[in-house]
């Protein structure tokens, strides 16, 4: 606040003060003398063309325009310099202020309180809080800033900012240390009136004065507070009358525009709707499982052990909010965990080990392959386990075993302070599923190394292709959400209704759990599934058209035949082949165009029956150089941690399948044709020739 108010408000509280004291204080502020000067040669009050000096200008002015414009002025200066206010509309606030400072100054005249400027000065900051909202809370005070002024703004201000704009206001003068009621002029001036029938004439001449500026049309509240401060409705319409016309002339000598401040429109106060805790539940998961997968991709482009190790730590850290973590590797013997040399602790890590046949909480957590939780006041500490506190410099430890196939292969330690720990128990969940994936990552690395003799008791080639499976199985419902969370944002934006696609994203989500779940006892089987692909397409097509993903301008077409359409192969692989080569066709069809999906019959290829699908486009083609490494994971001109690798993926997905893709490209648009396993296609194609050659 400036000093020049400071001193302002003890001088009008000072019965003794007068004009030479006043003039005294004005000339110590260069700013402040100028626009008193400015306000004493304009036309209103000089009538010759010679110049007048302060001391004449305070004469000229007098006593009351004088206490009006230095209060104003230094009111305005201070608080037009809040952040974001130079990006707000500020004219309807201002006339407000203007208009409840005037208001309450000739309120305080009637009621024979002796500090009537003081009134003045209250009425003009009594909604100063707002201000404040607006410079700490931008984005979710924006629009309330310019909402009604009533009792409903100050309980939605409660429920999204627990604070409402009273308290702020009177929260910010208290700390200006006055002595003075104005702080709790500012606090109570939205309080019920039965609550004011003994309270300060200052806090009842502020309630008074809002409910004139902002609620003229509710009678019975003015004729209450009117009541209070001993006045009738006579008096209170020639107030209201001339405060219009002071207001008009403080706002001209103060260099106020004002002009279409009543055309501002004043909304109701809106809050947020209160987000559904199953909903939020929900997206929490489904976020979870998106950085899961992203995890398992970032920890599969690791080059080496120590560089899969250390992003595995990273990794760690930022999700989980550690404040250091370090991986323990089990011995080949699986009799000891060993430090690895990453991070800051290089060379204590390096020279680390903890015996397992010793007992202690982290052996006790690789050995059950537990999650656990351990306080550096636990009293039950070993030796290590102390060097490993003072490693982390953490207050607690959360180890968490990276296990495949029952067998832990290393122990994630994240330290994080005490207060933090409860929070780690309500996200279990989420870090299984990060240690699941480190672990698969890690035993690829370990295999890759030749450490596969650890896993004695299993074939190490059998296992390592039927983790990939279940890594590839677990990515496919992760594809199809993380495809589909871009678009369901867009509508939880708007606000429609999203109980349809909250009703797929938890069916995928249930089966990504059950498939983590499990990880360690899947096994690679040969029976082969039966899918409609009819079925399939309007699934993935129901996808795209319940969003706003697909553009106006992009048509997309579907042609089945009337027969079933049956093939061997699995529903979710050719699920992501769609949702990959549609996704790719709409982006090529930027200036919009057609997609067809069309089913066109069975096709004999060597004696086996296929299924014929196309998805064509009518964009700009590929250019020859694309179309010749099509199908390999090369560089595209997409953004992403993922441009280049959707065809590929298409086409191993196609071969997993034992189907076959070829790919046609001009300048009328991009075909892609897709032969699929037709259901019992090798005994049929064997029926048919054996027939054949009976007839011969």
């Amino acid at each position: 606040m400036p000093q020049i108010l400071i001193k302002l408000i003890e001088h009008l509280q000072a019965d003794d003060a007068g004009m030479p004291e006043l003039a005294a204080l004005i000339a110590k502020d260069a700013a402040m003398t100028s626009k008193i000067l400015t306000v004493a040669n304009s036309s209103a009050y000089h009538r010759n063309n010679r110049a007048v000096g302060l001391e004449q200008s305070l004469v000229a002015l007098g006593t009351d325009m004088i206490k009006t414009l230095v209060i104003s002025e230094s009111v305005f200066q201070t608080f037009n310099s809040f952040p974001h206010s130079g990006s707000t509309d500020l004219r309807s606030f201002w006339k407000g202020s203007l208009t409840t400072a005037v208001i309450a100054r000739e309120i305080a005249k009637q009621m024979e309180y002796p500090h009537v400027e003081e009134a003045y000065l209250a009425g003009l900051l009594h909604n100063v809080g707002r201000l404040a909202l607006l410079a700490t809370a931008p984005k979710e005070y924006a629009f309330n800033f310019m909402a009604r002024d009533d009792e409903a703004l100050c309980a939605v201000e409660q429920r999204t900012l627990q604070i409402t704009h009273s308290e702020a206001g009177a929260w910010l003068i208290e700390r200006w240390h006055l002595d003075s009621f104005l702080a709790d002029s500012v606090l109570y001036h939205h309080e019920p009136l039965s609550r004011l029938e003994s309270a300060h004439p200052l806090i009842r001449a502020v309630r008074l004065a809002h409910l004139l500026c902002f609620h003229r049309d509710e009678d019975p509240a003015i004729e209450d507070a009117a009541r209070l401060c001993g006045l009738d409705g006579e008096v209170l319409e020639h107030i209201s009358l001339s405060a219009a016309r002071q207001v008009e002339k403080a706002a001209t000598y103060l260099g106020i525009d004002l002009a279409g401040a009543d055309d501002i429109p004043t909304p109701a106060a809106y809050a947020p709707p209160v987000v559904d805790p199953v909903q939020q539940r929900l997206t929490e998961e489904v976020r979870n499982m998106v950085l899961v997968s992203e995890m398992g991709q970032t920890f599969a482009r690791q080059q080496g052990e120590a560089g899969l190790l250390e992003s595995i730590a990273r990794s760690a850290r930022i999700l989980f909010d550690f404040e250091n973590a370090v991986v323990l590797l089990a011995d080949p013997t699986g009799h000891a965990l060993h430090g690895v040399a990453t991070g800051e602790q290089q060379q204590r890590l390096a020279e680390f080990s903890i015996p397992l046949n010793k007992g202690g909480i982290v052996a006790e957590a690789a050995l059950n392959a537990k999650l656990t939780y351990v306080s550096r006041q636990s009293p039950e500490l070993n030796v290590a386990e102390e060097q490993l506190f003072r490693m982390l410099g953490s207050e607690g430890m959360v180890c968490l075993p990276l296990v495949t196939n029952h067998n832990c292969l290393a122990l994630l330690i994240g330290g994080a302070p005490n207060w933090q720990m409860a929070g780690y128990s309500k996200r279990e969940r989420f870090l299984q599923s990060f240690g699941t994936q480190a672990a698969v990552a890690l035993e690829t690395a370990i295999s890759e190394r030749g450490y596969t003799r650890r896993q004695i008791a299993h074939v190490a080639e059998e296992y390592r292709e039927a983790s990939r499976r279940v890594v590839h199985e677990v990515n496919n419902p992760l594809s199809i959400i993380k495809n589909y969370l871009s678009v369901l944002d867009g509508k939880l934006a708007k606000r429609e209704p999203v109980v349809g696609e909250m009703s797929i994203l938890n069916e995928e989500i249930d089966r990504v759990g059950q498939l983590i779940n499990g990880l360690a006892d899947l096994q690679p089987t040969e029976a082969a599934r039966v899918t409609d692909v009819g079925r399939v397409v309007e699934d993935v097509l129901r996808l795209f058209r319940a969003t706003d993903f697909v553009p106006a301008s992009v048509q997309i077409v579907v042609r089945m035949q009337e027969e079933p359409a049956e093939i061997d192969g699995d529903a979710d692989m050719l699920k992501q082949i769609l949702v990959n080569l549609i996704k790719n066709a709409i982006e090529a069809l930027a200036g919009g165009g057609k997609i067809e999906i069309s089913n066109r019959g069975h096709v004999n290829r060597e004696r086996k029956l296929y299924l014929e699908l196309v998805v064509s486009d009518t964009g700009p083609g590929l250019s020859t150089e694309v179309l010749a490494n099509l199908f390999s994971p090369v560089r595209s001109g997409k953004d992403g941690a993922h441009h280049g690798l959707g065809l590929s993926i298409v086409h191993s997905l196609v071969k997993k399948m034992q189907g076959m893709i070829t790919c046609r490209s001009g300048k009328s648009g991009t075909t892609f044709e897709i032969l699929l396993p037709a259901r019992g296609s090798t005994s049929q194609v064997a029926g048919v020739n054996a027939r054949a050659m009976d007839s011969v």
